[in-house]
């Protein structure tokens, strides 16, 4: 193997200030996309639930999208830039602003908060996962541009198309089959779920049973079971 045709992986190397804590911060900020792959894989294999499996497809799809964006436009990065390949739109803007607008759709249209009895605390909860959702990607947006990997244009043309696929996934995947269950796309999410193969891989919809996807379900049959297995353990004591 000869070094004329070694190149390097950029997917964890940023270039930072070393002086500022700002610029520190940020590059860690524009690091943190590559948690979710992760997540998604660890989520979909322990829930085996069809919305997370659909946004893991999404993401990936986006990514493919934006790649034949880049090479079909063909902008360069901002002068100076320390980044390679082209710039125009910038994937992490565009793959965290579709993360943030799909879950921001599936909150607010579909997932139930379970309550704790008062309001305000509930009310509270209920923005801070809001605006979680959307600082997180907003930095990770901002971090592209202060550390000079994209300008202006080529950040906000990413956020955008990221918006607009996340909210136009979450729409034709989930929020019509639950609105229009007889639809086009209600029959195809139906049959997908009860075709022999996701059933053998127990996929499943958990958001169509229970209001919070049956989160709240599942601890509270944990905390009989977990009950019910410490008072058998005092009895022998």
């Amino acid at each position: 193997m000869t070094t004329d045709l070694l190149a390097p992986l950029d997917l964890t190397h940023v270039l930072y200030d070393d002086e500022s804590l700002v610029s520190l911060a940020l590059a860690l900020i524009t690091l943190s996309p590559i948690l979710l792959m992760a997540s998604y894989a660890a989520l979909a294999v322990q829930t085996r639930e069809y919305i997370i499996i659909v946004m893991w497809a999404g993401q990936l799809a986006g990514e493919a999208f934006n790649w034949l964006l880049k090479h079909a436009i063909k902008e360069d990065r901002p002068i100076g830039s320390i980044g390679n390949g082209y710039g125009f739109p910038s994937s992490h803007s565009q793959y965290m602003a579709y993360f943030g607008s799909f879950l921001v759709c599936h909150m607010y249209f579909r997932h139930r908060f379970a309550t704790t009895g008062y309001f305000l605390i509930d009310q509270l909860w209920r923005v801070v996962v809001y605006f979680g959702l959307i600082a997180w990607p907003s930095s990770v947006a901002y971090s592209r541009y202060y550390l000079g990997y994209h300008s202006t244009n080529q950040v906000l043309w990413g956020v955008g198309i990221g918006i607009s696929f996340g909210t136009s996934l979450y729409v034709v995947a989930e929020l019509i089959p639950q609105r229009r269950p007889q639809s086009i796309m209600g029959n195809l999410k139906r049959s997908f779920i009860s075709h022999p193969i996701p059933q053998w891989l127990q996929i499943r919809d958990g958001w169509a049973v229970w209001a919070d996807g049956g989160r709240e379900g599942e601890w509270v049959r944990w905390k009989t079971e977990w009950e019910k297995r410490q008072r058998t353990q005092e009895k022998r004591l």
